[in-house]
C-alpha cells in the first residue's frame, strides 16, 4: 500500500514537471479570467472597474465613487483615478476577448458573457439620455450616474468591440439590430459636433467643449488620426446607410496618410487604439492602394509594439513579487490632491507604475497579432508563454489582466501559441 502511494506521488510529480510552457499558460490564464469576472466585473452595471483596493471578497472595489460624488462630478468630470475611468474601453476589449475565445473553443457559455458585456456598453451610451454619447462607466450604486467627460479612447474601443461582436457568431439578430442603432447614434453625434466650429470636439455630455482636448477627433496626432473615419466606417458597415459611407470616405485617405509616423515613444495603449482603428479600416477599405498603405502602417505599429513588449517585460522582471501584488489606494485618502491647481486628479503613487506595466505587457503583446496571418518569433512566443504562465493573476490589482486575456486568446485564434 505504502509502495503504491509512493509510486503515485512520483507519477504526479513527473506529470507536473512535464508541463510545457503552453500548458502553464493555458492553465494560468484561467486564473486571469476568474479574477476579471469575480473582482473587476461590476454586475450591478455589467461593466468593469479599473483597479482593486482590496483582495478581500466583497471589498475589492469599495473605493468606487458614490452616486452623490458622481452627480457632483467629484473629484473631476472624467472620474480620473476613481476606478470609473475606463469602463467603455475595458468593455470593448472584453467583447473582443470573448469573440476570440469563442472562435477557438466554441463554448456556448460565452454567449451569456458577451451579452452581459454588451449590456454594460449599451448602458454607457444610453443611461444618461444623451444620444450617441459614450460615458466612461456607470456608477454601481444607482446604476445611472455618469461622469460628463468622455474621450476618443473610450469611443475607439467601444466601437471596435461592438463591431467585432456584430460580426461574431455570438451576436444574434436582435443584438445586431441594437448595435446598428448604437453605432448610428454615435456617428450622428460625431457628424453634429465634430466640426471646425467645435475644433472637431465631440463635446461632453452637457454639450460643452472638453477642456483637455481628449474628445477632439480631427486635427490630432498621428496615432489618433484614423479614429473618426473608423467610427463612420463601422456605422456604415453595420447599417449600410450611405450617410455614414460618405463621412468615412471624406476622411479616409487623409487619415491613412496621417497615420504613417506615430512616433517611437507612444505608450502601448496609444498604439493599441491606433491598431484597433486601422484594423477596422483595413477590413473595410475598398481601394487597394489605400488598403496597402494601411497594411504598411499596421506592420509599423506591430514593430513599435514589439520593442515596447521587450522593454515592459524587462521592467516587470525588476519588480519584486511584493511590488507586483501592490493594491491601489482609496483615492479619497490620497494626500494633497485636493490642493492641485487646474484639473484635480488623485495620484496613486507607486501603484500607478504597477497598474501601467501590467496593462502594457498585455497591450503590447496583443498588438503583435492584430494583423492578417500574424506570426510571432520564437523569442516572442517564449516571452508571451512565460509572461502568462508565471504571472500571479490572483494577486494583481490592475485591470491590465483584461489585456493578458486578449493577447492569449488572440494568439490562440491565430495559431501563434500551441
Amino acid at each position: 500500500m505504502r509502495k503504491a502511494a509512493k509510486l503515485l506521488s512520483f507519477a504526479l510529480l513527473a506529470l507536473f514537471c512535464s508541463q510545457t510552457p503552453a500548458q502553464d499558460a493555458a492553465q494560468n490564464i484561467e486564473h486571469a479570467r476568474d479574477m476579471v469576472w469575480t473582482r473587476f466585473y461590476l454586475p450591478q452595471v455589467q461593466t468593469f472597474g479599473d483597479y482593486l483596493s482590496s483582495y478581500e471578497k466583497g471589498k475589492e472595489q469599495a473605493h468606487l465613487p458614490t452616486a452623490d460624488e458622481v452627480k457632483r462630478q467629484h473629484p473631476n468630470p472624467c472620474g480620473y483615478s476613481t476606478g470609473m475611468e475606463d469602463g467603455a474601453i475595458l468593455g470593448g476589449a472584453m467583447l473582443s476577448v470573448l469573440c476570440d475565445r469563442f472562435a477557438v473553443t466554441k463554448e456556448e457559455s460565452l454567449r451569456e458573457k458577451a451579452a452581459s458585456v454588451f449590456a454594460g456598453l449599451k448602458r454607457c451610451v444610453t443611461v444618461h439620455g444623451v444620444k450617441g454619447f459614450v460615458a466612461r462607466n456607470v456608477c454601481p450604486e444607482d446604476a445611472a450616474s455618469t461622469y460628463i467627460n468622455s474621450s476618443r479612447d473610450q469611443v475607439t474601443h467601444f466601437a471596435h468591440g461592438l463591431w467585432q461582436y456584430f460580426h461574431s457568431p455570438l451576436a444574434d439578430e436582435a443584438m445586431k439590430q441594437q448595435i446598428r442603432v448604437i453605432l448610428a447614434d454615435v456617428a450622428e453625434r460625431m457628424i453634429a459636433f465634430v466640426t471646425p466650429e467645435n475644433d472637431f470636439d465631440f463635446c461632453r455630455a452637457d454639450g460643452t467643449r472638453c477642456p483637455l482636448s481628449i474628445c477632439r477627433m480631427w486635427s490630432v496626432q498621428s496615432h489618433e488620426a484614423a479614429r473618426l473615419p473608423m467610427i463612420y466606417a463601422a456605422a456604415w458597415d453595420v447599417t449600410k446607410d450611405e450617410r455614414y459611407r460618405v463621412e468615412w470616405r471624406k476622411y479616409a485617405a487623409e487619415a491613412i496618410a496621417q497615420s504613417a509616423n506615430p512616433g517611437e515613444g507612444k505608450p502601448a495603449y496609444a498604439l493599441l487604439q491606433m491598431q484597433c482603428s486601422l484594423e477596422l479600416l483595413h477590413a473595410l477599405e475598398p481601394d487597394s492602394a489605400l488598403k496597402a498603405q494601411i497594411d504598411a502602417h499596421m506592420l509599423h505599429v506591430r514593430d513599435l509594439a514589439a520593442k515596447r513588449f521587450t522593454s515592459v517585460l524587462a521592467q516587470i522582471a525588476k519588480k519584486s513579487p511584493e511590488e507586483m501584488r501592490m493594491l491601489g489606494p482609496d483615492w479619497r485618502k490620497v494626500p494633497e490632491w485636493k490642493n492641485q491647481k487646474g484639473y484635480p486628479n488623485p495620484q496613486w503613487g507607486p501603484f500607478r507604475e504597477i497598474w501601467h506595466l501590467t496593462r502594457e505587457a498585455g497591450e503590447s503583446a496583443l498588438i503583435l497579432m492584430m494583423l492578417d496571418s500574424p506570426t510571432l518569433t520564437d523569442e516572442q512566443q517564449a516571452a508571451l508563454q512565460k509572461l502568462i504562465g508565471s504571472f500571479d493573476y490572483t494577486h494583481n490589482a490592475s485591470c491590465g489582466l483584461v489585456y493578458h486575456l486578449a493577447a492569449y486568446w488572440k494568439a490562440r485564434r491565430h495559431g501563434c501559441l500551441p
